[in-house]
């Protein structure tokens, strides 16, 4: 028997030290990283060390709602996409909340506003804790269109 919770293809998740209350992650078992929609994105240097600040659309088709984050730069990592596309893209730890636990996830950042979720989530942040359920979505709490309080 095991003792991780059951999620499903798609949950809402926190990212608190950024600043975002919720967003709709689709879980990528495929992807070892997680991926966070950035735009905006500019480097700068604060404490002789890498900082990166960029804007991001925490709802899907919503391009008002806008939050503004910051965060040091913890590596920079060549990621080739589902299209077989290859890219460079700078890598933020930061804190996620998922079904009342919060844990430490490394987070690419890319330009994610021509995709559905503004997230997703990789294997190495589930892979202590959860299971995925394909057939499922919002195990978790919420609806296709509001997060787990709002329900």
């Amino acid at each position: 028997m095991t003792d991780k919770h059951i999620i499903g293809w798609r949950e809402w998740v926190g990212l608190p030290d950024l600043g975002i209350g919720w967003v709709k992650a689709k879980i990528d078992t495929g992807a070892r990283t997680s991926a966070l929609h950035a735009f905006e994105l500019e480097r700068f240097t604060q404490d002789e060390q890498p900082w990166v600040r960029f804007s991001m659309h925490p709802k899907q088709k919503d391009i008002h709602a806008v939050v503004y984050c910051t965060a040091p730069v913890v590596d920079e990592r060549m990621v080739t996409d589902s299209g077989g596309h290859t890219e460079s893209r700078p890598v933020i730890t930061t804190t996620l909340q998922i079904n009342g636990a919060t844990r430490s996830i490394e987070v690419t950042l890319t330009d994610r506003d021509s995709m559905l979720f503004r997230m997703l989530l990789g294997r190495t942040a589930i892979k202590h804790s959860f299971l995925v359920s394909p057939g499922q979505s919002f195990m978790l709490g919420g609806s296709r269109v509001q997060p787990p309080e709002l329900v």
